[in-house]
């Protein structure tokens, strides 16, 4: 270290300068000093907490308060060109504040400066291993960045370590302190930034959901019932499995549960999982580090970062591959999970919502549901009756919807005739109040009059089960396959009808009344193809 150009430290600090990210800071330091002449090992341990290090988090003694030095950077020129010096788990990863040399500089803030060794110090772990590198020289430098001890900065020197070069060492390990705090900044800028972004999405969306029912509307005994559960079951933490046929309202059950809770200052973080492809689930989820996968051009919070302190809601959540459903349990049990790319375990304390119109049962029964993690799911089970069951609803539901509509068309709201309410209540609605919601919409549009003009798709059957021409026999119950083929036959007729169209207004979802991804999930899951035919 004697034998450093005054020169070269400075360009050392000016090669950190251009570096943003913390590791390239500290990659840049110990490399850098590594290349001067005589250095041995130089390495950079700073202060945080045991649980924050990958390899010291599973300590018996780690808690959030346990703060210790931990090795972050190591580089040097060894002797045996078998010893990896960039090795960062090594006997000397981690050192209690105070104890050892090193520990006591982070403790005091004050710097060691040891020149002419003779390998058998008395303080000395591995005395061979000075002894076999040829060690003269040992300076441990504090890295102080406003009053605040960030760590320490280490090195280990064949030559005579002088007055000047440990004044130059002093100098450069404030340098670095400054350096290695703003690449903390920036990463922690960029995730705020990533996060409010996250969120300015989700209140877009919020906002978007808001266009739509507002609250619940109907008297049924069948949605008083759904009202009183969801009073009961909102102040807790509990987790709710919400289930019912699509276009129910699971989402807005989900909102309300969350608008009564104790996490209603945080938002309501929602995942469409039969819109997520397998591959992406455990980035969606858990999120991922820069350059973890092809395109992760950025660091990227997971919706459970996100939900932190707040609710989860994952819609569809019978879409889940089976090896993900194992991540999804730890999380929910251990409140624990790893970015993608990362080994550092973040912890969260988020409520689960879950919603599917699946039967769960079935679905564990055939192998293709983790049983764990359903009972973990459905702590309270809140099942959302379909509209056919609760046909007194529909009268304030339509005049909800026309008012909604008129009001966002700026139009004069037609009225509803008992006739159009005659029609309506005759409709068997296989999409449930979302079906209901886009007729009476696409009715306001077409109604030139001051009275509705209701266009209805004919009802595939009153009763799911009734028989048809193709039917089984009426003495014979329909069985799951029946009702698949009818499903499937139902959503080829809508795509021969709309040519193969599935989004947009006259897509087939509409046609059927479910959401786009819905109807995309449910082609999947049938073996649905579009064909030429189609299209």
């Amino acid at each position: 270290m004697y034998d450093v150009n005054p020169d070269q430290l400075p360009q050392l600090m000016v090669a950190t300068a251009q570096q943003r990210g913390l590791q390239d800071v500290l990659r840049t330091i110990t490399h850098g000093i590594a290349q001067c002449p005589n250095t041995v090992l130089t390495r950079i341990w700073l202060v945080e907490p045991d649980t924050l290090c990958d390899m010291c988090q599973r300590r018996e003694d780690a808690s959030e308060s346990n703060r210790s030095l931990h090795l972050v950077a190591s580089a040097g020129i060894p002797r045996d060109p078998q010893s990896d010096y960039g090795r960062l788990d090594g006997s000397f990863h981690r050192f209690p504040l105070g104890e050892r040399k090193i520990g006591r500089v982070a403790a005091t803030g004050e710097p060691i400066w040891l020149a002419g060794l003779q390998g058998n110090e008395e303080w000395m772990a591995h005395p061979a291993w000075f002894t076999r590198e040829e060690v003269r020289s040992f300076a441990a430098q504090p890295l102080t960045y406003r009053d605040e001890i960030l760590g320490v900065l280490g090195l280990f020197d064949r030559g005579l370590l002088n007055e000047e070069a440990f004044e130059w060492l002093r100098i450069f390990a404030d340098y670095a302190a400054v350096s290695i705090a703003n690449a903390k900044a920036y990463e922690e800028i960029d995730l705020l930034r990533a996060r409010l972004e996250e969120e300015n999405l989700y209140l877009r969306e919020e906002v978007t959901a808001a266009l739509g029912m507002g609250e619940f509307v109907g008297e049924s005994q069948a949605l008083q019932h759904v009202l009183r559960q969801v009073e009961l079951v909102a102040p807790t933490d509990a987790a709710v499995l919400i289930t019912g046929e699509s276009g129910t309202g699971k989402e807005l059950v989900a909102r309300a549960i969350h608008d009564r809770s104790a996490r209603k200052g945080r938002a309501l973080i929602k995942v469409n999982c039969s819109a997520v492809p397998d591959t992406l689930f455990e980035s969606e989820f858990f999120g991922h580090v820069k350059g973890a996968f092809t395109g992760a051009l950025a660091e990227r919070p997971g919706r459970f970062e996100m939900a932190d302190h707040g609710t989860l809601f994952l819609d569809e959540i019978g879409e889940i591959p089976l090896p993900m459903q194992a991540k999804l349990l730890r999380v929910l049990q251990e409140g624990e999970f790893e970015r993608v790319g990362d080994t550092r375990t973040r912890h969260v304390d988020v409520r689960i919502l879950a919603a599917t119109n699946r039967d769960l049962k079935q679905e564990v029964e055939a192998g293709r549901f983790r049983e764990d993690l359903y009972y973990r799911l459905s702590v309270f089970p809140l099942h959302i009756p379909p509209l056919r069951e609760r046909p007194e609803d529909i009268p304030k539901l339509a005049s909800h919807f026309i008012a909604q509509s008129a009001t966002r068309m700026n139009r004069r709201a037609p009225r509803l005739t008992q006739a159009a309410l005659s029609q309506l209540a005759a409709h068997h609605w296989p999409g449930n109040v979302r079906e209901l919601q886009n007729v009476v919409e696409r009715a306001v549009i077409l109604s030139q009059g001051r009275t509705l003009d209701i266009h209805l798709q004919p009802s595939p059957s009153r009763d799911p089960m009734a028989p048809s021409s193709s039917a089984p026999p009426t003495s014979r119950v329909a069985t799951r396959q029946d009702w698949r083929r009818q499903e499937r036959e139902n959503i080829a007729q809508a795509l021969r009808l709309t040519k193969g169209k599935i989004f947009g207004a006259n897509g087939a979802a509409v046609l059927l009344g479910m959401k786009p991804t819905t109807l995309a999930s449910r082609m999947k899951a049938l073996g649905i193809k579009k064909t030429k035919a189609d299209l």
